[in-house]
């Protein structure tokens, strides 16, 4: 046991070294104030704004972190969650989310942290045309982030924002 202890424990510091923390400003509870762009393809500035709490803990010792979202607009309730999952061999992170009324995962947003921001990028459809996706978090605080999307019909030449989150740690 000894041994595949001291192999868990080189993974972890190697993982630390590499960027597995780079989620942890997110764990904790949330309020989110959410705009979230009506067709944002159009680049129009139409938009439904929503009210809800984040909740995040982290898993694998920060190899990952589940992040489940809830929130009231002017269509209802609405339910989601992501899954970040860190690969410390490519030394990025999977960004996986699931809505609630379809019960599945999406593809993954990949990329990572540099200079305090955290870009990740992936692949998408809205009404059946493919597009990026990019996934930013800035303003990073203790007590606030800021997370928004942003969709690309053009190969990533021009960035539309869909979806703009700010949010402000609550107390637990």
């Amino acid at each position: 046991a000894v041994p595949a202890a001291a192999a868990a424990s080189a993974r972890r510091a190697h993982a630390a070294q590499a960027g597995s923390h780079d989620f942890d400003f997110n764990v904790g509870l949330w309020r989110s104030h959410i705009r979230r762009y009506t067709d944002p393809l159009a680049g129009g500035a139409a938009s439904i704004e929503l009210a809800g709490t984040v909740s995040v803990r982290k898993l694998w010792d920060g190899l990952g972190a589940l992040e489940e979202i809830e929130a009231d607009g002017p269509n209802g309730h609405w339910e989601g969650l992501t899954l970040f999952l860190f690969d410390p061999k490519a030394r990025q992170w999977g960004q996986y989310f699931a809505n609630a009324k379809t019960g599945t995962l999406e593809l993954p947003g990949i990329g990572g942290f540099k200079d305090g921001r955290g870009e990740l990028l992936a692949l998408d459809s809205v009404g059946g045309r493919s597009i990026l996706v990019r996934s930013i978090w800035s303003n990073i605080t203790p007590a606030a982030h800021r997370y928004e999307e942003s969709y690309s019909d053009d190969g990533g030449r021009t960035w539309k924002p869909a979806f703009v989150v700010e949010l402000v740690r609550m107390k637990e």
